[in-house]
């Protein structure tokens, strides 16, 4: 598959993909996808390809994601989302575009724009939820979900509500994407010592970091540094 790309990545992201089949909120090994969004999944995910294709994958942040959607981000979480299904028509006049341009850099440029434009015309992130969001960001996933709720006179019920609204999961699962960057982060450090990461991300133990590795990579925290 040539998955081009202009930047990097960053984590915690919702993509769109433009390369749609059909909703399915489970994908298996036998679903196929052209273009699609999809939402945040807690876990490894493999995208393989059995024949040449070419794409473009729009990464955003969660509460970017939700402001590009202009849906409840809940509403493709743990999904792969037929690109009709979530932007119409202008969906599927970009793809059509996109295939016409004549190179990369004119899709690129495609691309760009489309997405500039629907943000430029979006509603803000609340600003209680981009507190929230940047507190558990910057404090590495360390910050207490009770002291958030509690700061902005919520409940806790009301806080994963509007989490699971803005960026399609609670703010505990969050915190430990977040942590779990951070630690695979500190990994690829030339001193890196797993007891060490371990206490400084806030794990319990190194074995509880070895368990949310598992869980989130599908791999031991050795076997995913390495990469």
């Amino acid at each position: 598959m040539a998955n081009a790309n202009r930047d990097a990545a960053p984590k915690r992201t919702g993509s769109l993909h433009i390369g749609a089949i059909r909703n399915a909120p489970a994908p298996d090994d036998n679903d196929r996808f052209a273009s699609f969004a999809a939402g945040l999944f807690a876990g490894p995910v493999m995208i393989e390809s059995f024949g040449g294709a070419c794409c473009i994958q729009v990464n955003f942040t969660p509460l970017g994601a939700r402001r590009f959607f202009r849906l409840p981000m809940s509403d493709l979480t743990d999904s792969m989302v037929v690109l009709d299904d979530v932007l119409g028509a202008e969906g599927m006049a970009l793809r059509e575009q996109l295939g016409n341009a004549p190179d990369w850099t004119a899709r690129f440029d495609l691309a760009e724009a489309f997405v500039a434009a629907r943000l430029e015309s979006a509603a803000e992130t609340p600003l209680e939820i981009a507190w929230a969001y940047d507190r558990i960001v910057t404090s590495g996933g360390r910050t207490r979900i009770a002291s958030l709720a509690e700061r902005l006179g919520w409940s806790r019920k009301q806080l994963a509500d509007k989490f699971s609204d803005a960026t399609g999961i609670g703010p505990k699962t969050l915190s430990r994407i977040v942590r779990f960057n951070r630690a695979l982060g500190l990994s690829r450090q030339s001193t890196a010592d797993w007891a060490d990461i371990a206490a400084d991300c806030g794990y319990a133990d190194q074995a509880h970091l070895v368990r949310e590795f598992r869980e989130f990579a599908g791999e031991t925290p050795t076997a995913l540094s390495v990469r």
